[in-house]
């Protein structure tokens, strides 16, 4: 009796061990019988899964993409563009602080040297595929790309036209271009300097210049003729509707953006204040410097422009840009150049 007693007693006591030996396996799996094992296998599987998440989260970030309305229709866009095309509005990119991947040109125009960006030069008269390179992740366009050009372009990147509404208002198109890079506050403190520079400058021309009548005239060597920008010209329009200056009366009575006109007229204009550029290449070039002989005909000097020595030779490049910073140059010309 007493032997099978402690047979018991020795079954008992295995038994027990074998249960302990479980358990403490179950808590080296789980974790969960001891609370300072539990908490700490919370807290590590807090942290490992948090990581995947940040991780994860950047790669959404980095994928993301979300619908914007164009002038051919919504196109969907990186959230966060990094490689961009701006197809004539570096410009606007410039501005917000953003460096496009190339800078447009064309062999007969040249490029926008204004704005002294060192990237490579996309010919936009040749083959769209030259882009293919340089691996786009968006491409802005204004309405220099039509609905043909457009398909072309979007098979290479996502395409952002820039609707129609806003391309006479280069306050909207930096906002809308602002808006599809996703930094719209970009845009706010942008504008709100332009405004502040844009009053001081406009106070100063209206003290210096009053209601004396300003032309901007563009000599087109190549054909030797000239052409008398009207108000709502998208180059110098912002001279009236922004600066303050009084155009002279054909200008203001233009509804066209442009009108060629003959020398013969130019004495008619009874221009104040005469703006003059070439269409193309500098004031040194020889073809200009021909062309500008012609301001030394008779035929000008009867304007009271040249008769007071109110004549401004500009520099093409900025003057054929209604961009932001192309107009807030202008003004530093016109200050420059008007107010004494």
């Amino acid at each position: 009796m007493a032997r099978w007693g402690r047979k018991l007693v020795c079954t008992a006591m295995l038994m027990l061990a074998m249960a302990a030996m479980a358990a403490c396996g179950t808590n080296n799996n789980a974790a969960s019988g001891n609370p300072a094992q539990t908490e700490n296998a919370a807290e590590t599987a807090a942290v490992n899964s948090n990581a995947p998440a940040a991780t994860n989260s950047n790669t959404t970030v980095e994928g993301e993409t979300r619908m914007i309305a164009g002038e051919f229709g919504d196109v969907e866009i990186p959230a966060h563009p990094k490689r961009v095309v701006g197809l004539y509005v570096e410009d606007y990119l410039k501005a917000l602080g953003v460096t496009p991947i190339v800078q447009w040109y064309t062999p007969t125009w040249g490029k926008q040297d204004y704005l002294g960006l060192d990237v490579p030069e996309f010919d936009i008269t040749g083959s769209i595929e030259a882009l293919l390179d340089k691996n786009p992740d968006l491409i802005i366009t204004d309405g220099g790309v039509d609905a043909a050009k457009y398909e072309q372009y979007s098979k290479l990147a996502p395409t952002y036209r820039l609707p129609e509404s806003v391309l006479q208002d280069s306050r909207k198109i930096l906002t809308a271009i602002a808006d599809a890079l996703g930094i719209p506050e970009k845009a706010e403190s942008v504008l709100a300097e332009y405004d502040q520079k844009v009053a001081d400058g406009k106070a100063k021309l209206q003290t210096a210049v009053g209601q004396e009548k300003v032309a901007v005239i563009r000599l087109n060597v190549a054909d030797k003729t000239f052409a008398l920008f009207g108000i709502k010209n998208r180059f110098t329009g912002v001279l009236f509707d922004q600066f303050g200056l009084t155009p002279i009366q054909m200008a203001a009575e233009m509804t066209e953006f442009q009108a060629l006109i003959s020398q013969e007229v130019i004495p008619e204009l009874g221009a104040d204040h005469l703006i003059v550029f070439p269409d193309n290449g500098g004031w040194d070039t020889p073809e200009n410097q021909e062309a500008l002989s012609i301001l030394d005909g008779p035929l000008w000097k009867n304007i009271p422009a040249v008769k007071n020595g109110n004549i401004y030779k500009m520099e093409r490049s900025h003057w054929q840009s209604g961009a932001i910073t192309a107009n807030s140059m202008k003004l530093d010309d016109l200050l420059e150049a008007m107010v004494k």
